[in-house]
């Protein structure tokens, strides 16, 4: 094989390249700060005296190193567990990825919120609950307190007790996940809202009335569980049409009529 052929690289090999060298980055920005970087180090040195011994021909030091290579695999996965994991809770969070599973952990969403409205209603524990659909509530985020875990019942219960800091704004999930709580959001100054509403009603509307947002309120004066959509309120409605509600709003077919009526405007 000569130089030429060696050094003969096609568009395959390119992208292929491009395509190490951003995971080797993308690596490299996970272990950036941690201890994980030292020890790529040591793991390197001792790469570099393997290859000694093999140029020399060094017979023991190459049996000792053939059986450290038996047990490479398994210690760099021991060793670098931490790394490992938060690459695969970032692919996980992946737009790309989430489509895949979008069905089941919708659901999972839906009912999680349903069980801890249902809960918020019985105990009349205030709460306010944004769901972004199309429209970016970025702006609306960085007002609160950033909180991006899961959603679960029991954290959205904590997040709405009477006793917790965090329970005086509102929640706002996007993307299956619960990105802040403490949210400031606009409030509606419509005339068609009673004037019995409260803050957390006319907040909860006038999010819907600037987006495409759906958001539900629970009333803390009387339990009532109450939706805000496309800058309407309906109010006094059971767990099972708050699970048909979510169910129709947070649909992809839902989303894509929504984008397309949008642009039609």
């Amino acid at each position: 094989m000569t130089l030429l052929e060696i050094l003969r690289i096609g568009p395959g090999d390119i992208f292929e390249i491009a395509l190490v060298a951003f995971l080797l980055y993308q690596l490299y920005r996970l272990m950036r700060g941690t201890i994980a970087v030292q020890i790529s180090l040591g793991l390197g040195a001792l790469f570099a005296i393997q290859l000694v011994v093999w140029v020399l021909n060094m017979k023991v030091l190459n049996m000792v190193f053939s059986y450290f290579n038996q047990v490479f695999v398994l210690a760099v996965i021991i060793i670098f567990q931490p790394e490992i994991r938060r690459l695969l809770l970032l692919l996980g969070r992946n737009p790309l990825i989430r489509q895949f599973v979008a069905s089941d952990s919708q659901e999972a969403v839906i009912k999680a919120t349903v069980s801890a409205v249902d809960h918020m209603s019985d105990t009349q524990t205030g709460a306010l609950i944004a769901f972004q659909r199309t429209t970016g509530l970025r702006s609306y985020i960085e007002t609160g307190e950033v909180i991006q875990a899961e959603v679960k019942r029991d954290l959205l219960l904590s997040i709405f007790n009477k006793d917790v800091p965090l329970h005086d704004g509102a929640v706002i999930i996007a993307d299956r996940r619960i990105e802040a709580a403490r949210c400031i959001l606009p409030v509606s100054t419509s005339m068609k809202l009673s004037p019995q509403l409260g803050l957390r009603h006319r907040a909860g509307v006038g999010l819907t009335e600037q987006t495409d947002a759906f958001v539900v309120i629970v009333s803390e004066e009387t339990g009532n569980i109450s939706i805000s959509r496309d800058g309407a309120l309906i109010s006094n409605i059971t767990p099972d049409e708050l699970t048909t509600y979510l169910q129709n709003a947070l649909s992809p077919a839902s989303k894509g009529s929504t984008r397309t009526a949008k642009q039609a405007s």
